[in-house]
């Protein structure tokens, strides 16, 4: 599949279909827990085929699980039946450390059986595109330096960062490499940590880094979606465009309706219902109220495609879920 093409004929199309982050929720559908859900290549495949059975949506997506790659490099996990696994401290915090650190082959630890999913959803899933999920190079170092410190580390010791990071972002290309080979129509890359760094911060320690990710990867049978949820992305939108990513995807921290007349005509920016507030707390009624709100005000704009916020969470309600895609899908019937 043409992902270059496919992105145009979206931006080109009258009618649009959600693209949210959809994934952990299927837990509910096989009836399993979040941790047989990460330690198995079928779960997962067969968890996007009943997702892609269920709901109307452009494309399937893999979990944002943003433990993977940092578990590979030797990070401590913390696994929980109901919740996303989460990145316990740092194991580096010099440049000694840094430079000593050594980059795993892809396909170690749970790498592998992420990869295999998508091998097995590509057989299951014919008639929309697969996305696979990676972590970005600055939320990569960060999970390695312990998230709490990468800030200051950032002033403090930037020649240990920037080793980390070339470290990094050479795993992350293999890792994307990987998914190409296998077949994938793309990756959505996770890089939630540049969103707390100053403009300045971002681009010398994440959009360096996506840019030289995306030069090695994209090309027009292969996506990369840049996914940032940080509360300052308008701020540093020049630098995160500057990656040359194939579209571009925003957390809830913001206000599409402010970002939207940042983005060139030409790009797909998608976002941005609150996993937390609406797909995970939130009503049929009020999830509704909002997709409903933020269509009618985003929409003006061809390039614009609804989604979540960020991942789905694992136990949000099934009825907020569908309720989204049911207002999505009859707001566009009715403009026809």
């Amino acid at each position: 599949m043409n992902m270059t093409n496919w992105f145009s004929q979206m931006i080109a199309s009258k009618t649009k279909k959600a693209m949210p982050v959809l994934s952990f929720p299927s837990i509910q559908l096989l009836n399993i827990s979040v941790v047989e859900l990460i330690s198995d290549s079928k779960n997962q495949a067969n968890g996007m085929k009943l997702i892609a059975e269920k709901v109307n949506s452009a494309a399937s997506l893999s979990m944002m699980d943003l433990s993977v790659e940092a578990e590979c490099f030797g990070s401590n996990i913390k696994f929980s039946k109901d919740e996303v696994p989460t990145v316990i401290g740092g194991i580096v915090a010099t440049k000694k450390e840094a430079e000593e650190l050594i980059v795993p082959k892809v396909g170690s630890g749970r790498t592998g059986i992420y990869i295999d999913a998508i091998k097995l959803a590509l057989d299951l899933i014919k008639d929309r595109p697969v996305f696979a999920g990676v972590i970005g190079p600055f939320s990569l170092a960060g999970r390695l330096m312990d998230v709490s410190e990468a800030m200051i580390y950032c002033y403090d010791d930037p020649e240990m960062v920037h080793t980390l990071l070339e470290k990094v972002t050479e795993f992350i290309i293999e890792y994307c490499k990987a998914y190409k080979a296998i077949g994938a129509n793309g990756v959505v890359m996770a890089e939630p940590l540049a969103g707390l760094l100053s403009p300045a911060l971002a681009e010398e320690f994440s959009s360096v880094y996506v840019k030289k990710i995306v030069e090695r990867v994209k090309d027009d049978h292969f996506a990369v979606v840049y996914h940032n949820c940080g509360g300052a992305t308008i701020h540093m939108i020049d630098s995160i465009l500057g990656t040359n990513c194939s579209a571009y995807h925003f957390g809830d921290a913001i206000d599409m309706r402010q970002m939207m007349p940042h983005i060139p005509p030409d790009v797909v920016a998608m976002g941005n219902i609150s996993p937390a507030k609406q797909f995970r707390n939130g009503t049929v009624e009020s999830i509704s109220e909002e997709t409903l709100n933020l269509l009618k005000d985003c929409s003006k704009y061809p390039n614009f495609v609804i989604s979540s916020g960020c991942d789905i969470p694992p136990l949000s309600k099934w009825e907020n879920i569908e309720a989204f895609f049911n207002t999505v899908d009859k707001f566009y019937k009715e403009m026809l």
